[in-house]
């Protein structure tokens, strides 16, 4: 069973169309109504309707339908049951509407005409109206064990498709040749790709490659005894790609990165434990002069520290500070750095930025 609903605007051309001669079925529900012409009923209906004034679609549109494997199993009083359940669990007791089926098609099928606005002028919410009717279609057509039209689809797209025993039984063959050839020379590179291709066409098996209108290759197509199947039927392993990436070496050296041999040949070098180092590992660095790794002298590197903080009192003080009151080549060199940001700052102002 399935279920579709959705709001309308013609609810008058609705309930013409479902009690239309040559159409109509059976007559299943009239609730909260007292008429029983189409009509009359949609008079009845405008009434509580046009309480609402803002609302556009004023009527709900259902569906019902019924699989034809259940049609036997389903009566007229078990089709009123299940009108009533699928409305109270919709949410429409406190609405106006009508239920029919259809006898047009070769599959019955049930139709409900409803008031979006209830009897207290409320409007009827539609959010993702479509997936409750069919949310609740299943939740019924399970209760009462009929079919799901949900399951039903989703068997007919993962459905295999009917093949021949002669041909299943070459794809086997043809998958025990392709995968014992690629145990064999998987991970020996061009010569294992070279022997690999040369055993296949000694077996018989032909190994085509399917080219696109604009002329690239975009798989393979493997023929044996007078079969022909796409590389994706014989295995994963073996389509245009990933074919030539299993004979990729499999014994190569990973490339070792310049700071995990710097560091290796740091511990290898046999040290004294001094402690807390003043240059970590992370810090070395690499001569290009000679290619053996050297660690940055310490010294040099609080020499360093000292002329940074040096220079940013240097700026801090502006003209109080002079390099001839400094008596140390610390100052001395802070100056300097202060004389070539302040032309480098001159040199930007001048080209504008």
């Amino acid at each position: 069973m399935i279920g579709k609903c959705k709001a309308i605007a013609h609810g008058s051309t609705a309930l013409d169309y479902i009690f239309r001669e040559g159409k109509l079925g059976y007559r299943l529900a009239f609730h909260n109504l007292c008429s029983r012409e189409p009509k009359a009923i949609y008079e009845e209906m405008k009434v509580v309707s046009d309480y609402n004034s803002r609302c556009r679609n004023k009527f709900l549109r259902i569906e019902i339908g019924i699989a034809p494997q259940d049609e036997k199993k389903l009566s007229v009083s078990e089709l009123m049951w299940i009108t009533h359940l699928f409305a109270k669990q919709m949410g429409l007791d406190n609405h106006q509407w009508v239920a029919v089926t259809h006898k047009d098609t070769d599959n019955r099928h049930i139709h409900i005409i409803a008031n979006r606005i209830s009897l207290y002028g409320e409007v009827y919410d539609t959010t993702f109206v479509s997936n409750r009717a069919a949310r609740v279609a299943e939740e019924i057509s399970r209760e009462k064990h009929l079919t799901i039209a949900k399951e039903v689809k989703a068997k007919k797209q993962h459905q295999e498709p009917k093949v021949s025993p002669i041909r299943e039984q070459t794809k086997q063959q043809v998958q025990q040749i392709c995968y014992a050839l690629l145990d064999k020379y998987k991970g020996m590179g061009i010569t294992g790709h070279s022997m690999f291709l040369y055993e296949l066409n000694k077996n018989g098996i032909a190994i085509e490659r399917m080219k696109n209108k604009q002329g690239k290759v975009y798989g393979l197509k493997f023929s044996y005894a007078g079969q022909s199947f796409k590389a994706s039927e014989i295995g994963r392993e073996f389509g245009y790609r990933s074919l030539q990436k299993n004979f990729e070496p499999t014994n190569r050296e990973e490339p070792r990165k310049p700071h995990q041999t710097i560091q290796e040949a740091t511990e290898k070098n046999e040290r004294p434990d001094t402690g807390y180092q003043l240059v970590p590992p992370s810090r070395s660095s690499i001569s290009r002069d000679n290619d053996t790794p050297q660690v940055q002298n310490p010294i040099s590197t609080v020499a360093d520290t000292i002329v940074s903080a040096a220079d940013e009192v240097v700026e801090g003080l502006g003209d109080l500070i002079t390099p001839s009151t400094q008596g140390n080549d610390y100052a001395e060199t802070a100056w300097q750095r202060k004389l070539r940001n302040q032309a480098n700052r001159k040199k930007k102002r001048g080209r504008g930025l």
